[in-house]
């Protein structure tokens, strides 16, 4: 029987679909996998027992990735899964940033018990106007699953949408509404947007992305959303370029020390995937990721070993082998086998920068002799056997 165990609480809907061979357990110790989505993993010890982590949501910062591959841990993410609710949140950022809506919410507060509110009303709301976003330039940098999702969406508003990002996949490419503009530079869209909305992974080179050299290059009043990451953005230039009304306004789901209180920052708690269809989106593919890998060996959406898809097991006995990626080790792998006398009927091998994965299929009962002798070569990290 597989065992799980959830370091933080995962929708039931999710749950529900581990079969009756899995049994959620207390004892991080037991686990074959593990489950999570903020809970900070990387002063953990982890047993070699564990063979997958799955992260329900798409970042993976909270969990030490290099550790796991080098213990052939597989770690998953659920890219996509939350991405309709981001989206809204950043039309919503949008509508924010142009319309002062939380000016005027909070100005009713302070007067709500005036018996004249009603009156006051129509004589304060001018200090409250705004803009549409209707024609306004848009830019798109990043078009992942959500940055498609956001560039369909500002088009069907009226925008004039332009896109860029130069890693974008065939999939998101097919989903790209053809009226977007894509250009192959972000210092375009820097040049021509009246709102700059970031959706990239947090790297070297997207780091303070938007800094100061960039910001002197954005049109006068441009708005910026960050509804990716924190550290894309430099809080100090932000805040210079906001006094000196460079920037209008700054939309960020990440709020900080020093943006939480910063003025012409409008501040969301982090509630870009806080949905409840979301969470629900989220569990369901990190559970069916962690099932198809304990059952078949087959990896989805893993962030540091490569995607395999060997098919569901049918043989006798699938073996899976984590391994560094260096030469000779598939022949050493054969020949662990013909040592044996066992024919191999089938063999999927990827690789994904310093760690491979090998999937072996045959037709006979692999006794412990044959896992130790793969054990024993150098550079296989874990050798797993799915009967």
């Amino acid at each position: 029987m597989a065992k799980y165990k959830c370091l933080n609480p995962i929708a039931e809907v999710g749950l529900k679909l581990f079969n009756d061979t899995y049994e959620k357990v207390d004892d991080i110790e037991a686990a074959d996998a593990i489950l999570v989505r903020s809970a900070a993993m990387h002063e953990m010890e982890f047993s070699k027992n564990l063979k997958a982590i799955a992260r329900a949501g798409a970042g993976v910062n909270n969990i030490p990735l290099d550790k796991c591959a080098e213990e052939g841990i597989v770690v998953f993410n659920t890219p996509g899964a939350n991405a309709n609710g981001v989206k809204e949140l950043v039309i919503a950022g949008m509508l924010l940033a142009s319309r002062d809506i939380v000016g005027g919410i909070n100005w009713v507060q302070t007067a709500k018990d005036n018996p004249d509110v009603a009156k006051l009303v129509e004589k304060e709301k001018a200090k409250f106007a705004g803009k549409e976003i209707e024609g306004k330039k848009l830019g798109v940098i990043g078009l992942g699953a959500i940055g498609v999702l956001v560039a369909n969406a500002a088009k069907r508003l009226g925008m004039e949408v332009y896109g860029c990002d130069p890693y974008i996949s065939v999939e998101h490419a097919w989903n790209l509404s053809r009226d977007i503009k894509y250009v192959k530079t972000r210092e375009e869209i820097f040049e021509e947007c009246d709102f700059i909305t970031v959706h990239v992974p947090l790297l070297d080179e997207t780091k303070k992305m938007i800094n100061k050299d960039t910001i002197a290059t954005m049109k006068d009043g441009v708005v910026i959303l960050n509804f990716a990451r924190d550290l894309l953005v430099d809080d100090d230039a932000m805040e210079e370029a906001l006094k000196s009304g460079k920037i209008a306004k700054y939309v960020t789901d990440f709020p900080n020390a020093k943006t939480a209180g910063m003025e012409g920052v409008i501040a969301i708690p982090h509630l870009g995937a806080s949905t409840e269809e979301s969470e629900d989106n989220c569990a369901k593919m990190a559970v069916k990721q962690i099932a198809d890998y304990l059952e078949n060996g087959n990896i989805k959406n893993s962030v540091n070993y490569p995607s395999l898809d060997a098919g569901v097991c049918h043989c006798t006995s699938r073996i899976t082998i984590n391994h560094k990626n260096i030469p000779n080790m598939l022949s050493q792998f054969t020949s662990v086998f013909s040592s044996c006398n066992m024919n191999i009927e089938n063999m999927v091998n990827k690789s994904k920068g310093e760690y491979a994965y090998t999937v072996l299929d045959v037709s006979e009962v692999v006794d412990n002799t044959m896992i130790e002798k793969l054990e024993a070569i150098k550079g296989v990290l874990k050798v797993r056997v799915i009967a």
